[in-house]
């Protein structure tokens, strides 16, 4: 049960409706996180504009959803985590990736190195160092990339606290979660 209601597109008014609509637009539903969110018309405003925001950006659908499922394991956010292995499955990652991403790694070096990177941020509450960001750029992450990557991780802690905090129940197909290694 969560710690706060849901709220139910067909009574929502004004701009958490219109709000609501695009979010149904897109998945088909209304997935319960938004439902949550909504009772903050500010705070569903920030979430899904940055969802938004972030489907333009440099680092691409693919690599949004791994960090997603990384920073989603280490968080123990069961809801992130279901939500972005089905998204990150329609973005063209096999299990496989999606498995190796949890615990940030990946078959491909450069990849592992921002997985890595974002999992560093997440532990050390973003005191990463200068030397943290030169190893990140040595595998030919571009600034853009490396700023984009914080603000993705910001996202994402933002949602895990969301379902963490008040209990969202997850309507995404279950997936466990991993230790690191």
């Amino acid at each position: 049960m969560t710690n706060v209601p849901l709220v139910d597109r067909d009574s929502a008014t004004g701009e958490v409706k219109e709000q609501l609509d695009q979010i149904h637009a897109a998945f088909g539903a209304v997935p319960a996180m938004f439902k949550a969110v909504a009772n903050s018309p500010a705070a569903l405003k920030s979430m899904w504009g940055s969802f938004g925001a972030f489907s333009g950006g440099t680092l691409g659908a693919a690599l949004g959803e791994q960090i997603a499922v990384a920073v989603a394991n280490r968080n123990s956010c069961e809801y992130c985590l279901a939500a972005h292995t089905v998204l990150g499955k329609k973005a063209g990652l096999s299990r496989d990736d999606l498995t190796a991403a949890q615990v940030g790694e990946s078959g491909d070096a450069r990849t592992a190195a921002l997985l890595g990177f974002a999992l560093k941020l997440v532990d050390e509450h973003g005191q990463v160092t200068a030397e943290d960001i030169a190893a990140v750029r040595a595998h030919g992450w571009s600034d853009e990339q490396i700023v984009e990557t914080i603000a993705q991780v910001a996202l994402n802690l933002f949602t895990n606290y969301v379902n963490i905090a008040l209990g969202v129940p997850v309507d995404f197909p279950a997936v466990a979660l991993r230790r690191a290694n």
